[in-house]
């Protein structure tokens, strides 16, 4: 073939998002003859978009200065802002701004009028925002929309109104964020706007969705974006994050070997590129798998390397050491993770853990600071999510409060929310802390059914950990009736007679380490026994144990 042959190839690769073999050919008629602007630009973005990013950069660098040779000063700056972002999509955040300064500086000192400029205005409003000035960030997105509309400019039309909903949600006015987010995806689903410019704001949109807790929008969203990176096998910058945000979404509906399936597949696409955060949130995603099944010494190796990659292993870690029985380490790190959190969504994120946590070591007190936080940030956001979350924790509390009616309420709550989602997980856990409260309440059958029902899904799910738990706590109650001991008073004697200290024996039961002192001190005195040895022995004698 002749290289313009090779190029016509490469052209049409490149129109059917066949992006290896726009790359290999345009390459290769590069090579060979050399490449103009416009094929030199289709060659970068097919870098880009295979993974060579450092080649992609270099080609973009290449186009801008062949464009500043010609004097097409507005396409020269169409490449450095493409090279630019580039540059931020990896993290070299002083090279993207040094081009980002210098293609801002071709337009104004030409006063060119042009669609370039709308990407600029996006690219420093970006910039804008992460210094905390919002209204300036939403000014120059409106102005970029008006050079889109003016310029009928798809792309830089999806990127304003990503960036305008962004924005949006970053000032609290979610309603109509999220109706800009939804309006740009139409835009994307439809096809109309490039690869690059489609999977940053399919990757952009589902994160929002998951700032906010909209698992619904998440989701929906989530399984667009499956299938436009199936269609686009070689794609790689943003098919990790796809399978990324593929397996939380299984994770969080019970698919856990599918979701650590699609987990293991997002590793691996890092290592095509320099996305290391992408491999660390699949190492993440991964430990957390490997910890609510058990596999401690797996899920300790993942959260290392997620931390290694520099994304924040917690609070997963903090529940593994929780889990490992190393509570006071637990609460350490668990109460520093929540101190360093500043915003409502990194906070919500921890809550929960960190109310679990100072329950397990007694601190009500913090308990309950952390479970009124995290009801106040799910009343702010509305979110059918953190309603269930927050509902759990309360209920949780309430239990170890002494307070097994007002748990229940909040308990039930919970469990409708988690039905209603679809977290299996979640709700086997709620539907075990409503056992031990119609316990708490006397009812012992239903306590059984509860706690049979948890005991069923956790084993379909294969969370060993929870399962050999509730295994213990619904083992049957039947004592002689002359003892007099109550329902809880045989659950606490059990534990007892297990060698557990009384911490360890609140934590399991959801009460105070003072209410678990009490019943001791009432069992001794019904079973007329002086000493916790005298009532371990009167277990065993009686087949408690």
């Amino acid at each position: 073939m002749t290289p313009a042959e090779v190029i016509e190839r490469g052209r049409a690769a490149f129109e059917a998002a066949q992006w290896a073999a726009a790359y290999d050919q345009l390459s290769s008629a590069d090579q060979e003859s050399g490449l103009g602007p416009e094929d030199i630009e289709r060659l970068a973005t097919a870098a880009f978009l295979t993974g060579r990013e450092e080649d992609s950069s270099d080609l973009w660098a290449r186009a801008h200065q062949v464009y500043l040779g010609k004097g097409d000063v507005e396409r020269a700056a169409g490449c450095a802002y493409w090279l630019a972002f580039g540059l931020l999509n990896r993290g070299e955040f002083a090279r993207a701004g040094a081009w980002s300064s210098r293609a801002v500086k071709l337009i104004d000192d030409g006063d060119h009028d042009c669609v370039q400029r709308g990407y600029l205005l996006i690219l420093t409003g970006i910039q804008s925002l992460w210094n905390g000035d919002a209204e300036t960030a939403l000014s120059k997105a409106l102005q970029a929309h008006d050079l889109a509309e003016r310029f009928r400019e798809p792309d830089l039309k999806t990127l304003s109104g990503l960036a305008r909903g962004q924005i949006l949600l970053a000032q609290g006015n979610t309603a109509e964020g999220l109706a800009w987010l939804d309006e740009t995806m139409v835009s994307v689903t439809a096809g109309e706007v490039s690869a690059t410019v489609a999977g940053l704001t399919y990757c952009a949109v589902i994160s929002a969705c998951q700032d906010i807790f909209d698992l619904r929008r998440a989701q929906e969203w989530s399984s667009a974006l499956t299938h436009w990176c199936d269609e686009q096998p070689d794609l790689v910058p943003y098919s990790g994050w796809c399978l990324v945000h593929r397996a939380e979404i299984m994770q969080l509906h019970g698919a856990w070997a599918d979701a650590a399936d699609a987990a293991e597949r997002a590793h691996r696409r890092s290592l095509l590129s320099t996305d290391q955060a992408t491999g660390g949130a699949a190492h993440c995603l991964l430990a957390d798998l490997h910890r609510l099944r058990g596999d401690f010494k797996r899920a300790e190796e993942g959260y290392r390397e997620a931390n290694r990659l520099g994304y924040e292993p917690q609070p997963g870690l903090a529940l593994l050491r929780l889990a490992q029985a190393q509570v006071d380490t637990a609460a350490s790190t668990i109460r520093r993770v929540v101190d360093e959190m500043q915003d409502n969504v990194a906070r919500a994120k921890v809550l929960s853990a960190h109310v679990e946590i100072m329950l397990a070591v007694g601190d009500l007190q913090a308990a309950r600071a952390g479970a009124d936080q995290l009801a106040q940030i799910a009343s702010a956001f509305g979110a059918p999510l953190l309603h269930a979350v927050s509902a759990q924790c309360t209920g949780a509390l309430l239990l170890m409060e002494d307070d097994p009616k007002a748990a229940l309420t909040k308990l039930r709550v919970a469990w409708r929310g988690w039905q209603q989602l679809d977290v299996p997980y979640e709700a086997a856990r709620t539907r075990a802390l409503i056992g031990l409260a119609c316990r708490a309440l006397g009812d012992e059958d239903a306590a059984q059914m509860e706690l049979d029902a948890a005991r069923w899904a956790f084993s379909q799910l294969g969370a060993v950990p929870d399962l050999v738990r509730v295994e213990a706590l619904a083992q049957p109650l039947a004592v002689k009736a002359a003892c007099g001991l109550t329902a809880r008073e045989i659950e606490v004697l059990r534990l007892v007679a297990s060698g557990k200290t009384n911490g360890a024996i609140a934590a399991d039961l959801f009460l105070s380490e003072k209410t678990i002192a009490r019943h001791i001190s009432n069992i001794l005195t019904k079973l007329d026994l002086s000493s916790r040895t005298a009532a371990t022995a009167f277990a065993y004698e009686h087949d408690l144990v």
